[in-house]
């Protein structure tokens, strides 16, 4: 006698959730990606630290959002200075690659900015004496290789502006790795709030000293349609991170490469060149990889032992 296999609900439930997030996170992608071609048309006629300054205007609109749904206790902290710092970083971070996509091909930008998660590792091993086995060292070397492929520097199509694209990259870096010592006494909520709140503050106050006033009514509703699908995005992804598993949906981080192009050829017929292409598939094959490392070790410790 054959039984028919019943699947456990919760299961299915968890698989739902996933693939909500993964929908949810593609979604938000897709946004920052616009909103990275919308920056670099803007570079042409507004100062950079003017276009970061309306794009942390959505971060803020989100932190201010989670301050009147959940109450001012997510203002509470433990390490107001160590808030304020990674509120730095996300405004350097910005600022830099902002500045590089004005004479960097977005989707080059945004594949050399995918060594972050290597540069993560590396940091981690550093500073938080986080055990990196030989996996990962390999990953992380292939990382640097494929990122060193798409820049090619000394071949002749090789742009200085890259180098603020690989300072966008260490801030951001830095950024993660006070995120996880942070998370040992703040919530994530909280950290997203002083995030925003203090960056946008970072920002205003040199703004006076490069504002330019905006061409017209149209570059106005521009800057502001930017910072209005900037705060979407954001809202999206912390969603997308509520409702699922971080290992399942992380993989989705790479479709940014594909708006990106996708933006890069409609708007400024940039479509990326053979190694471009090359340096890049090295790169998602190895961040797939440590991501895949991660989700099994996960598991393996979720599972009783035998």
């Amino acid at each position: 006698m054959h039984t028919i296999p019943v699947s456990d609900p919760s299961e299915s439930d968890s698989a739902n959730r996933n693939l909500r997030g993964l929908m949810l996170l593609g979604a938000g992608f897709f946004l920052f990606a616009l909103v990275d071609a919308m920056a670099k048309i803007m570079t042409e006629t507004v100062h950079p630290l003017q276009i970061v300054w309306f794009r942390q205007m959505g971060l803020v609109s989100v932190a201010v959002l989670l301050l009147a749904t959940k109450g001012l206790s997510l203002l509470k902290t433990r390490r107001p200075v160590l808030q304020i710092v990674r509120g730095a970083t996300a405004v350097m971070s910005a600022i830099c690659f902002v500045t590089a996509i004005r004479y960097v091909p977005i989707a080059d930008a945004v594949a050399v900015s995918f060594v972050a998660p290597f540069l993560v590792t590396v940091l981690g091993a550093v500073f938080l004496g986080e055990k990196v086995g030989k996996h990962r060292w390999s990953a992380v070397v292939l990382g640097f290789v494929g990122a060193l492929i798409v820049i090619r520097p000394g071949m002749g199509v090789f742009d200085p502006a890259i180098f603020l694209v690989l300072a966008a990259v260490g801030f951001f870096a830095t950024r993660q790795i006070l995120s996880r010592i942070l998370a040992a006494s703040d919530r994530t909520s909280t950290t997203l709030i002083y995030t925003g709140l203090s960056s946008f503050l970072l920002l205003s106050v040199p703004l006076p000293f490069v504002w330019e006033n905006p061409d017209g009514l149209g570059t106005v509703l521009f800057l502001l349609a930017m910072a209005a699908l900037a705060a979407a995005g954001e809202i999206l992804i912390i969603r997308a991170f509520e409702v699922a598993e971080v290992v399942v949906i992380a993989p989705m981080h790479y479709s940014l490469m594909i708006w990106a192009t996708f933006y890069g050829w409609l708007i400024f017929d940039q479509l990326p060149d053979r190694w471009t292409w090359v340096g890049t598939a090295i790169i998602f094959a190895t961040g797939i990889y440590l991501i895949n490392r991660e989700r099994l070790a996960a598991r393996r410790k979720a599972s009783p032992a035998p």
